[in-house]
């Protein structure tokens, strides 16, 4: 087939269009975390170790499939990174485990799950499936897994076409340099019924749109559509030019990302700078919705530590996100409304924005996972986030949020623990209409 490459050039105007504000005439607000409402968890998935002893495996992204037929058995689809996939069900249970691909040859990068979502319905030869899609960052690939939850050797079956290509690289060379598949949303267009993935390119601006397509035997494969790149340098109010610091070579990569089906508007989370709004099928102007605090403070970067030293900030920031944005999830309503959510790294707390385009993704609030008790920490520096706001049997009658938690308290001694955190959805909301 065809590919049709598209890749969108960003102009000057582009990055004015996007980027233009009055500076904040009033002292630029740096809310703590502690002025908002926390929520806590009612359950967490046990700890993952990336080390040789935990398998490498390091909590990231989760993605929630709602059982129909019986909400109660629905499932928790998570990556791991090195890790694989790990399935649970409500009370945050292992399911299932699945590894990831081994590496392509003695010296390349092994599979590396980075981030998951979810298509529904999804027509294969062997018929309609709801699939777990998930980013393979050590593969530069996609990978599909056929959701059945009461198939014998586990709800999840690997229906990933072996010819599928990789998604930014040339060939295994570039691979392994591991500017590859990364942040990753699905989208369905209500108009054709064609199922897509959008996905980002790590260490880079790219987002690529992918056609998900039927193969032989029940498998799945894609084929590229087009790619965008955002900017990676700024033009200030003050007329000085911006990039984030970050290690020589990098630009600033995207992340956590989600489609409103309602309307076809792709948010993308530009981690060291804000949050972004498109078109998901990568056509017209992306619009700069929300900046991150930092957005603006130069910084050099020191080779030793790995670290940026930042200078003075401008004030041209934000003030309700700090970097890195991650972990974007969308709250929907049944008329209409509802929420995106951020995960805020840099401070530890979620935003809120309005999900109506008429109300210009305005900020709603935001709040904490906190600590439910000494064994029940809260969620720490989160990188993926999903909610679904519909019952889910007695556990959680009125939906779910799932986020990860950076560092699980009171984790192994120096040993790296991350895993999940189960948010009952009605405690989220209650904070949010406050």
């Amino acid at each position: 087939m065809i590919v049709r490459s598209a890749v969108l050039a960003v102009t000057t105007a582009l990055t004015a269009a996007a980027l233009a504000a009055p500076a904040q005439a009033e002292v630029r607000h740096r809310a703590s975390g502690d002025a908002l409402p926390a929520v806590t968890p009612r359950a967490e998935t046990a700890v993952l170790h990336d080390d040789d002893e935990g398998g490498n495996a390091d909590a990231d992204d989760p993605a929630i499939w709602r059982n129909a037929a019986a909400p109660g058995r629905s499932l928790v689809v998570a990556t791991a990174k090195e890790g694989g996939l790990r399935v649970y069900d409500l009370q945050a249970r292992l399911v299932q485990s699945i590894a990831a691909p081994p590496a392509a040859g003695e010296d390349d990068a092994p599979g590396r799950f980075n981030n998951v979502d979810l298509v529904h319905g999804l027509r294969l030869s062997s018929g309609k499936a709801d699939l777990a899609v998930t980013s393979d960052r050590g593969h530069d690939r996609l990978r599909f897994h056929r959701i059945d939850r009461d198939r014998a050797g586990g709800p999840l079956t690997d229906v990933t076409d072996p010819a599928a290509p990789p998604v930014f690289s040339r060939d295994q060379a570039d691979i392994n340099d591991q500017r590859t598949a990364y942040g990753l949303a699905a989208w369905t267009d209500p108009a054709t019924g064609k199922a897509y993935a959008l996905v980002s390119r790590r260490e880079r601006t790219s987002i690529a749109l992918l056609e998900l397509l039927p193969a032989a035997d029940g498998k799945v494969t894609y084929r590229k559509i087009r790619t965008l790149d955002l900017p990676s340098s700024f033009r200030l109010p003050n007329g000085v030019s911006w990039s984030p610091c970050g290690e020589p070579g990098e630009l600033p990569q995207v992340e956590g990302m989600v489609v409103d089906p309602a309307n076809g508007m792709l948010y993308a989370g530009q981690e060291d700078v804000g949050i972004w709004r498109m078109r998901a099928d990568l056509t017209g102007t992306p619009k700069l919705v929300d900046k991150v605090r930092e957005y603006g403070v130069p910084g050099v970067y020191d080779e030793e530590s790995e670290e940026c030293t930042p200078g003075a900030d401008p004030g041209f920031g934000g003030t309700k996100i700090s970097a890195d944005v991650e972990g974007l999830t969308l709250l929907t309503e049944s008329d209409g409304d509802g929420y995106l959510l951020a995960s805020s790294q840099g401070d530890n707390t979620f935003a809120a924005y309005d999900r109506e385009l008429e109300d210009a993704n305005e900020y709603e609030g935001g709040f904490r996972v906190a600590a439910a008790n000494d064994t029940l920490d809260g969620s720490e520096e989160c990188d993926g986030a999903a909610v679904l706001n519909a019952p889910l049997g007695s556990a959680y009658p009125d939906g779910l949020l799932v986020v990860q938690d950076g560092h699980d308290s009171p984790g192994d001694g120096d040993r790296d623990s991350t895993n999940f955190k189960f948010v009952d959805l009605g405690k989220v909301k209650d904070s949010l209409d406050d």
